[in-house]
């Protein structure tokens, strides 16, 4: 499906000191403890695969597969990926921007969420290794979707949540068999769990032992944004910001692209968006440094809710470098974000995109955000899996008599006496 092997991976090589290591599923530096990245023959990436090529290839995330570190065909999520790229007319005139587009992996496949490239390579890369049974810790979308990819491919499955995570997510990755533990305590105390564990049991903990490999998935996103804009990057694109490596992942993929010759240079502005109740690293943005001071999490937004962000500290020297900014939102800002979405574009996000339309709307009134200029929104996750955050704000309607008269007395008249 994916139409050949070949590996153009080099090795891993940590972000702080530059020590390098071998393919193996490791995720710090013996060294310093910093993350390690995986790296690639690009000078062989550039010569033998012509941006041309991808032409003929699947409309999915495979289609970018010499930049992902596989050395077989994925295991799961073939269909995963190239979600729309969606142009926003009404939703930049409610915000007084000339052009915004919004990156919707609220349909992606399988479980409606950007989680779902990351665990298609972590999945592909816990075959290679020989894994047998896989882990996470998850905020919600990450227990999603390895629930669902890990039942197709096979693997026995542990997934580590907060207790208090939204009902929605909790049905959505019980449903598919795996072994659900809820941990009293937040994301951060979840996540060390996770690490005893990966350190006792050779298990594969996708955003533990495996996470050098599975970050990787986020650079799809990039990739194709800069496909479905003609093979150009966007001059500002506004994310949302749990542990921080999607932002930063995206900025690597925009400059793998500049790096092979496929896209023109370009020098975009990152603007990460997060909740006021869990914002380290927007809060480390406004003051001008990357170091991150950890958080006690207090927000409806649980998909963000991360107080202690593995890489918080790469993400706030990218925004700061790049000239973008941090900005955070209430959580009553955050659902009228959601609303302002669904109402001038139809589009249901979760609570992670009700902080990015927020905070965009807050970076652009602050005059943070040029309104000239081409804006990104990433759009990451599916309403219908934070129904609860919203219904409270919707109201009930009663129902009517099945009469002509009571449709026009509730309805009309009352619609008419109101625009008057």
């Amino acid at each position: 499906m994916c139409g050949g092997t070949v590996n153009y991976i080099s090795h891993l090589k940590c972000r702080q000191c530059a020590r390098t290591y071998e393919i193996e599923p490791i995720a710090a530096c013996e060294e310093c403890w910093a993350p390690l990245e995986v790296i690639y023959d690009y000078d062989r990436i550039r010569s033998e695969v012509p941006r041309e090529s991808l032409e003929s290839r699947a409309r999915t995330m495979w289609r970018y597969r010499e930049l992902l570190p596989l050395d077989q065909e994925p295991w799961v999520g073939r269909s995963t990926g190239f979600t729309p790229l969606l142009p926003a007319p009404r939703l930049a005139k409610a915000l007084g921007a000339r052009e915004i587009y919004l990156k919707n992996d609220a349909v992606n496949y399988p479980t409606l969420s950007f989680k779902d490239r990351v665990v298609a390579v972590a999945l592909g890369k816990a075959r290679e290794f020989g894994f047998d049974t896989v882990g996470c810790s998850s905020t919600g979308n990450l227990a999603n979707s390895l629930a669902a990819q890990a039942a197709a491919g096979g693997f026995k499955t542990f997934i580590f949540v907060p207790a208090d995570l939204e009902p929605e997510k909790l049905v959505n990755t019980r449903i598919y068999g795996a072994t659900l533990i809820k941990v009293r305590g937040n994301y951060d105390q979840v996540n060390r769990l996770c690490s005893e564990i990966s350190q006792k049991y050779s298990w594969g903990i996708i955003n533990v032992n495996l996470r050098s490999y599975y970050s990787e998935g986020s650079k799809t996103f990039g990739y194709e944004i800069a496909e479905q804009l003609g093979w150009r990057l966007p001059q500002n694109i506004v994310v949302p910001m749990a542990g921080g490596s999607l932002i930063t992942k995206i900025h690597k993929a925009f400059g793998e692209l500049q790096k092979l010759g496929w896209v023109e240079s370009a020098a975009t502005k990152f603007f990460g968006a997060q909740a006021t109740g869990c914002s380290p690293i927007t809060t480390a943005v406004k003051q001008k440094t990357c170091e991150i001071t950890p958080q006690k999490p207090n927000t409806v937004v649980k998909s963000l809710a991360i107080g202690n962000p593995a890489d918080g500290f790469y993400a706030a020297k990218l925004i700061l470098e790049s000239g973008g900014a941090g900005e955070d939102v209430s959580d009553a800002e955050v659902v009228d974000g959601i609303r302002l979405l669904a109402e001038t574009e139809g589009l249901f996000a979760e609570t992670a995109g009700g902080v990015t339309v927020a905070v965009a709307r807050k970076l652009l009134r602050l005059g943070r955000l040029n309104p000239a200029e081409s804006i990104v929104l990433a759009i990451t996750g599916n309403g219908l899996k934070t129904v609860g955050a919203v219904s409270g704000e919707l109201g009930a309607s009663e129902a009517i008599r099945p009469r002509l008269a009571d449709f026009e007395e509730q309805y009309l008249n009352v619609h008419a006496a109101a625009s008057v």
